[in-house]
């Protein structure tokens, strides 16, 4: 465990303290697709149902993952980023942000926010750490980012880059309030700090007819965009090669090239001048 105690959060008080797991939950469903074994009967229902619309989409889960860990990976290693901020932080599974940045870099300090019930309960195993580095978690709305920056500057130096993560979690939130989202984030964090961000596309119809019937019953619904609509989140950043591709195509691991088909998706990761 990191030596160092997470700071008082107000918002950890006002979680609601029950769970419901007869409603299948996003965060669940996700975990189920990767493998995971924090899920219910209902989530795995739920998640067995779109398996039969469109079989492929635990493969693109993992796709998502795998796009998070070269970020970090480059973020890390090529970029020295030493602090990372990561909204929608969802169930803990293998090769969470922390793990990643400090299998390279002990050091690093991981923020992670999320306004999830259920992911603060799990918040003790994404406070796991290197006795080196810093672990830490938020519990806040990614609706409400003056109030995620505001907590997040007494964990972290905003003298020094910070890469914003944002894997596959802007679906959940409408249209008209992310780019206010986005750039509130952004404009808070200094100069040489980077976004790395992903998001589900709606370019393949069958993951679009897959997703109207999970919506339907969905109490978090997830909406896929246009290619365009999530590449001008990145207006402004310094892209960084090969610039916004479906999440196998960056910096890809040359074993997996080819092996299923791309994600409907759009990655990338950007600095900020």
């Amino acid at each position: 465990m990191n030596a160092d105690t997470p700071s008082p959060e107000p918002e950890r008080g006002s979680a609601p303290t029950s769970i419901d797991t007869s409603v299948p939950h996003s965060a669940r469903v996700w975990n189920y697709w990767l493998g995971g074994k924090d899920n219910y009967a209902a989530d795995r229902e739920a998640g067995d149902q779109f398996l039969q619309r469109f079989p492929q989409v635990p493969a693109f889960a993992r796709q998502g993952r795998g796009f998070l860990m070269r970020a970090i990976t480059y973020l890390v290693r090529e970029a020295g980023v030493r602090q990372f901020l990561d909204l929608g932080t969802g169930m803990p599974t293998a090769n969470n942000t922390h793990e990643v940045a400090q299998t390279y870099a002990p050091e690093s300090s991981i923020v992670y926010v999320d306004n999830d019930p259920l992911v603060l309960t799990h918040a003790h195993a994404l406070l796991v750490g290197t006795p080196e580095g810093k672990t830490d978690y938020i519990h806040a709305d990614i609706r409400d980012p003056e109030r995620i920056t505001a907590a997040a500057r007494e964990r972290l130096d905003f003298d020094r880059p910070i890469a914003l993560v944002l894997m596959g979690v802007l679906g959940h939130i409408d249209a008209d309030e992310v780019p206010r989202i986005i750039r509130t984030l952004l404009d808070a964090l200094p100069s040489g700090s980077y976004l790395a961000m992903w998001d589900g596309t709606d370019t393949d119809p069958g993951v679009m007819a897959a997703l109207e019937e999970y919506n339907a019953n969905a109490p978090l619904p997830y909406r896929h965009r246009s290619p365009e609509w999530i590449s001008a989140l990145f207006d402004g950043l310094e892209i960084v090669e090969p610039g916004l591709v479906p999440c196998p195509q960056w910096r890809p691991d040359p074993a997996e090239v080819g092996t299923t088909p791309d994600a409907p998706s759009v990655a990338g990761v950007a600095r900020k001048p």
